[in-house]
């Protein structure tokens, strides 16, 4: 069973609305559609059905679908106000026929086996506790010669955070259940993943989470306060503070994943 909080939502309507005016109209992760085909880059989409993990408000099952061709995208998250968010996008976008959503609460992918060519996700499987059995129900659902492809949050080292992270972890107030590349590495080539590759994007995004802090105290405090107030605007300002320390520190390490579901022989 893949585990995961399943109380009140973590990301709800004011979340959204907060995380789209940093990060751009349909994206709840950093770096909007460039980070997302740098995670995709070298493959071909063309054609292909996609399974989005934890697809937050939709914007990047669409990206998949409008700039890199994917036949289809279905897109899965455990909160209800983030795949509301996400069918309305793809109606007004008028591409509901090839963009669906949907919403479970946690355990094992609601798919059949060798559902999707291509399995992605964006830095949402930190919320899973269980990277062996999250990995397990991803190989499940992937075609033989499938894909894995993704980014994730992800700390330096296992055991003990430090007392910054903990701080960091706390100041964010969401369900993170972080691991080490070597673990997620592990997990992946337990589910029988072939030519794991795990690329650190900590240098990357030590910089731009440097400049959303810029953002959030300058330029884009005035139009994120009116929309969700100053309160939490002002909350988030110190969670962006705690999380630049661990950035800085390396102990915070955003992480691209990739990994083949081996074809069948004969």
């Amino acid at each position: 069973m893949i585990e995961a909080a399943d109380a009140e939502p973590e990301y709800d309507d004011t979340a959204i609305r907060f995380l789209e005016a940093l990060w751009g109209e349909g994206y709840l992760s950093p770096g909007g559609p460039d980070e997302v085909d740098r995670v995709v880059e070298g493959l071909s989409l063309s054609g292909k059905t996609i399974l989005d993990i934890g697809c937050g408000s939709g914007g990047i099952a669409l990206h998949l679908i409008e700039r890199h061709g994917a036949a289809r995208a279905t897109g899965f998250d455990i909160e209800r106000p983030v795949i509301e968010a996400a069918r309305k996008r793809a109606a007004a976008r008028g591409l509901s026929d090839r963009a669906s959503f949907i919403q479970a609460p946690p355990g094992s992918l609601p798919f059949t086996d060798g559902s999707f060519d291509i399995v992605f996700s964006k830095d949402a499987l930190l919320h899973v506790p269980d990277k062996d059995a999250l990995f397990a129900e991803i190989f499940r659902v992937l075609k033989q010669g499938g894909v894995f492809a993704a980014s994730d949050w992800l700390i330096g080292h296992d055991g003990e955070p430090s007392p910054d992270m903990k701080a960091y972890v706390a100041a964010e107030g969401l369900s993170f259940a972080m691991a080490s590349p070597a673990r997620y590495a592990q997990a992946m080539q337990r589910a029988g993943f072939a030519d794991v590759v795990v690329k650190d994007r900590n240098p990357w995004y030590r910089e731009v989470a440097r400049g959303e802090l810029e953002r959030l105290k300058g330029p884009l405090y005035r139009t994120v306060a009116a929309a969700v107030g100053a309160a939490y605007v002002d909350r988030n300002i110190r969670t962006w503070e705690a999380m630049q320390k661990v950035l800085d520190s390396g102990e915070h390490r955003p992480t691209h994943l990739r990994g083949w579901k081996p074809a069948m022989v004969g």
